[in-house]
């Protein structure tokens, strides 16, 4: 199973059918192709914080029992800059305590760099500061961690989505392949995740990328603001794609149901 927010539920990673993949389904596949009977949810809705992940999202996948739970959560408590982010670590331990007591392997996500982003570089310290908590946590607690501010990888623009927030179709494959190779199970060679491209990035000149930076801040940035100060989400009123344990082929036509519904 996998739960979290919209980095998990596969923003900005679209399927042939035109809905989100995203890491999560990606390792999935790929695990499905390992194991017979192969079952997989996915939980994660985008905007959705902490209370929400280890409240909701939790109850269910105790009700699941699965062997297996990647979790990523945080980021959107963590870009609150009134969150105590020391409260916020106690109780995301909390919840990993009791995937842990329930018999669940449980893998872990870091949060990544933002420092080569224009306007979020200055959340850099608090995503920094969280992530140790993180690595803490794990260490603590005998769990398995993917640290994605290690990833040099995903420092590449080549891994982002236009709005700056979430992976693409790129990053979201350089993810999945770290946890398969962590898991064991690699989906291919290292350089999937470690060197994805044969080329090194080549910024754009300096006068471009202002342009392009403040096009983004009128067409991401301002609405993402504005959202916050209401107190709204992208996520409001949306379910999982996922929301229950089914081998992967029955619950890719069970999720379509859902969402017609």
């Amino acid at each position: 199973m996998a739960i979290g927010d919209s980095l998990t539920e596969g923003l900005d990673d679209p399927g042939p059918d035109g809905t989100y993949q995203g890491f999560a389904d990606r390792l999935a596949e790929h695990l499905s192709t390992l194991t017979p009977g192969f079952r997989y949810a996915n939980l994660a809705v985008r905007g959705r914080r902490i209370h929400h992940i280890f409240g909701e999202q939790l109850e269910q996948t105790l009700d699941f029992a699965p062997d297996l739970v990647t979790v990523h959560a945080g980021g959107n408590d963590v870009l609150r800059p009134n969150t105590n982010l020391d409260r916020l670590a106690r109780q995301y331990e909390r919840g990993i305590r009791r995937l842990l007591d329930a018999g669940i392997r449980v893998v872990m996500l870091s949060g990544h760099d933002t420092g080569w982003v224009p306007v979020l570089r200055v959340y850099r310290g608090r995503i920094a500061v969280f992530s140790m908590h993180l690595h803490a946590i794990a260490q603590r607690n005998g769990v398995d961690i993917v640290d994605l501010w290690a990833l040099e990888s995903l420092n590449d623009p080549r891994a982002w989505s236009v709005d700056r927030l979430h992976f693409n179709s790129a990053g979201h494959q350089i993810v999945a392949a770290r946890i398969a190779d962590l898991l064991g199970h690699p989906i291919g060679p290292r350089e999937l995740w470690e060197r994805p491209w044969a080329t090194p990035y080549v910024p754009r000149p300096r006068i471009l990328r202002r342009r392009e930076t403040r096009r983004w801040a009128v067409r991401f940035l301002v609405p993402w603001l504005g959202r916050r100060l209401l107190g709204r989400s992208t996520g409001d009123g949306r379910l999982p794609k996922r929301p229950h344990l089914t081998e992967l082929a029955t619950g890719l036509l069970e999720a379509e149901e859902h969402r017609q519904d």
